[in-house]
């Protein structure tokens, strides 16, 4: 019966500190990177999840996104919850999935 629970037990920490993807979101970014303060100064993308909503800082990456200046993105990214991560790192991390839209701002 013990090897079972050991068994049991290493199963589901193994569970624990596997990434959980989301499904497909989309975000909106805003067509120039601004001033931000994160670990230290740094640039940071405008974002949100919906066009009636404020633009909202964006620390991170995305990882197989490149932005370029001067154009409005709709992208569809995936996003995934981490655990076990540095105390100054994000518990999470979008990847691209597909650039919807590629517009040169007005």
């Amino acid at each position: 019966m013990k090897p079972l629970f050991i068994s049991a037990a290493m199963l589901l920490s193994a569970c624990q500190s596997a990434p959980i993807p989301s499904q497909g979101e989309t975000l909106y970014i805003n067509s120039q990177l601004v001033n931000c303060v994160g670990v230290g100064p740094m640039k940071c993308m405008q974002v949100r999840s919906d066009e009636q909503q404020p633009w909202t800082l964006f620390y991170q990456n995305i990882e197989g996104f490149k932005f370029e200046p001067g154009y409005r993105y709709q992208l569809t990214v995936s996003k995934e919850q981490l655990t076990n991560v540095p105390a100054d790192a994000s518990s999470l991390r979008y990847q691209l999935i597909k650039v919807v839209s590629k517009v040169a701002s007005k």
